[in-house]
């Protein structure tokens, strides 16, 4: 039987009445009424099964080539240039669409382009031209990548495919970076061979040049461990202290100085590495999405050198970076993951004096996150019972713990998110439970079978198309003509389903929020269900596919607006312009930050591909036990939290603390001003937010 190649590269049976349709179409155009004549249709098929004879499959451009063929050889020209008429508008309004999205993002008249990605400059050209790349990127995706359902599922708001702005390259997610492998068996950048440094300044610099590299070579965040740089420190301390043996001084003198000289090396090193990532821009036009780890539970050997990289690392994060105007603002990148663990979460710690700087450097600039090895450990086991804890992949994302090798975390990766909308699923069933779980199969399959192309078109891909990942060292050792395929498959990977609204989902189903225990209860059947499909995709892919909280930020108004759209205004579900984020209590909901911290950790043990808590906060820069407290609350109860502080400053008047959040309710916009000054143009200001509906 003949077979079809759609726009989207989706194979399906020919269907002949579908041509009947298209024709009738066309006859009415020019008639006003469909065709009466059936030898039309005969002559029609005749010719696609000619060309049948010799192919097994046939494009949709060929059929529609075929169509107006034959209606000319019947003598229905008029029907035939109404045909090639209606081909050539479907085809300009697509390319129209295309230019008018172009111009209104170079020209800054689009209110999207200048909001949508927050570490990004609309404004600048580089930033520009990753735009332009993006919208041409997704107009592949959407009209020759991804099944057509599965894009007009996505259009309607039920779910979101990310990032189809790069999915028309052969291109991965977000990773942990083998800085390791890199710095220790050396590396290839653009062309240039890189061999083991020798000493601490030099490999942090060739650290951040690899992580821009991969920036470049990937589209979603990085993370690289400061413990992978510990040993270098040592190898500037011997040098050092050979150095002063060399000129004479004795043993006490040499390692006084070579401490000192170490001391001040790191101090150098770290500035490097904030100066590199904060300067440094990517292909993407922002500086590169990255996180930095500091978990003294990697090594013991190198411990007390990875204890001076992290308090380094906290000092001149908590003293901020110069904005243009010379004041010391907070900066986004790198992100810092803090790593909570017996060594430094009591007061009698070895360590406890880094915890201390971790919630003075929280209080002031947001950062850093917080993982618990106590409780990562009790989520991420391994088929022999031995619990892990590893960094998040730039952002929220974790891997699942790989079978072959449970100790192998650094250098693997994520393929993608799609997300489905819970809010959507749950008002679409109008309450009926039954109809409910049946839509959640439908659109959950509908989100595998976006997974499913990311991974056919990775497991072809050559390595030589990022050589920084896949050869020389970011990610794996491959050969240029290797393909992706065995990393891709076996669980190396991850592929993640993304959710949002679990809130408004439970309480349009139960009456209730999820903070009540019937509503906890049908919460976690949600977050359960989801589980399941993807231990289902696993099997059927040998792909490690997992539950992820989604960071969707812009898309959680996105989502808004089509339930809007689709069900008009319901009381607690869609009389707001966000819908909640993954499984978060939301923030109108009264509740003290440990109850929710508490809450959350049971959605988040079922979130394991990906998932991070919030409290949300005032000033607390003179409240710092009160940070701490928050910190140990963390590190028994929750995988992964943070602290959304406040510390903003406006260039207008130089006034340092909280800019207001306001709504303005005739336009429906929420804006920022100055409680100072009253500015309210954000370009004069310097804001650091986590948005998370």
């Amino acid at each position: 039987m003949l077979k079809v190649e759609k726009r989207s590269g989706k194979i399906v049976p020919f269907d002949p009445e579908k041509i009947k349709a298209a024709v009738n179409g066309a006859f009415s155009d020019v008639n006003g009424t469909e065709c009466s004549d059936n030898s039309v249709f005969v002559h029609i098929i005749r010719n696609i099964n000619a060309y049948a004879e010799f192919h097994d499959t046939i494009g949709v451009e060929q059929i529609q080539d075929i169509v107006e063929k034959s209606l000319m050889e019947k003598g229905y020209y008029n029907v035939a240039k109404a045909y090639i008429k209606y081909r050539y508008e479907h085809e300009l309004a697509r390319q129209k669409h295309n230019d008018s999205e172009l111009m209104d993002m170079i020209q800054g008249d689009n209110e999207y382009w200048s909001t949508e990605n927050s570490n990004k400059n609309s404004k600048w050209v580089t930033t520009q031209r990753d735009y332009m790349a993006g919208i041409v990127s997704t107009d592949l995706a959407r009209n020759y990548i991804f099944p057509k359902d599965a894009v007009a599922a996505h259009d309607a708001g039920i779910i979101h495919i990310h990032d189809m702005d790069y999915a028309a390259q052969h291109i991965t997610n977000c990773s942990l970076i083998n800085l390791e492998d890199i710095l220790q068996n050396g590396t290839v950048v653009n062309g240039v061979r890189i061999d083991k440094p020798h000493r601490l300044l030099t490999a942090m610099t060739i650290a951040t040049q690899v992580v821009a590299a991969v920036a470049s070579s990937q589209f979603g965040g990085c993370t690289i461990s400061l413990t992978h740089l510990a040993p270098f420190v040592r190898m500037s301390y011997d040098r050092y202290f050979k150095k002063y043996k060399s000129w004479g001084f004795d043993d006490k003198k040499s390692k006084e100085f070579a401490q000192r000289d170490t001391e001040k090396e790191v101090s150098d090193a770290v500035q490097t590495l904030n100066y590199q990532l904060n300067s440094l821009s990517t292909t993407n036009g922002q500086s590169p999405f990255v996180s930095v780890c500091m978990y003294l539970g990697e090594t013991e050997k190198y411990k007390s050198e990875l204890a001076m990289l992290i308090e380094e690392v906290l000092c001149q994060r908590i003293q901020g970076m110069k904005n243009r105007t010379g004041q010391y603002v907070t900066v986004a990148f790198p992100k810092l993951l803090y790593v909570l663990e017996e060594d430094n979460i009591h007061e009698d710690s070895k360590y406890w004096y880094l915890t201390e700087l971790a919630a003075k450097c929280t209080a002031k600039r947001m950062v850093p996150d917080y993982i618990s090895e106590k409780v990562m450990k009790q989520t991420k086991v391994d088929a022999n019972g031995e619990g892990h804890c590893f960094p998040c992949m730039g952002c929220r994302s974790f891997l699942s713990v790989w079978p072959q090798d449970s100790n192998k975390y650094y250098g693997r990766f994520n393929i993608g998110v799609v997300t489905i909308n819970l809010v959507d699923a749950a008002l679409s069933s109008g309450g009926d439970e039954k109809k409910f779980w049946r839509l959640m199969e439908e659109r959950t399959e509908l989100c595998h079978e976006v997974q499913k192309v990311r991974i056919k078109r990775l497991e072809n891909t050559k390595a030589e198309v990022a050589p920084i990942l896949w050869c020389d060292g970011a990610f794996a050792r491959l050969k240029p003509e290797d393909t992706l395929y065995s990393l891709i498959h076996g669980g190396y990977c991850t592929a993640s389903l993304g959710f949002a609204g679990l809130y408004e989902c439970v309480k349009y189903m139960m009456g209730v929020s999820h903070t009540s225990p019937k509503g906890r209860e049908f919460g976690l059947k949600v977050m359960q269900f989801l589980d399941d499909k993807c231990d289902q995709w696993k099997k059927e892919d040998n792909v490690a596919h997992s539950v992820y909280g989604s960071p969707i930020e812009s898309t959680t108004y996105t989502f808004a607006k089509a339930l809007h759209k689709r069900f008009g205004e319901i009381p607690s579900i869609t009389d707001r312009d966000y819908i909640t984020n993954s499984y978060h209590v939301p923030v109108f909901e009264k509740i003290d930050p440990f109850s929710k911290l508490a809450l959350e950790s049971e959605f988040q043990k079922l979130s394991t591909g990906g998932a991070i808590s919030y409290v949300e906060t005032s000033n607390l820069q003179n409240n710092i036990p009160a940070v701490l407290e928050v910190i140990k609350f963390i590190y028994d109860n929750i995988m992964y939290a943070e602290l959304n502080t406040k510390s903003d400053y406006c260039q207008e008047c130089g006034y340092s603390g909280e800019v207001q959040l306001l709504y303005n309710d005739k336009i429906h916009k929420h804006y920022y001003k100055c409680p100072n000054c009253g500015n309210e143009d954000t370009s004069k200001m310097n804001i650091a937010r986590r948005v998370c509906g």
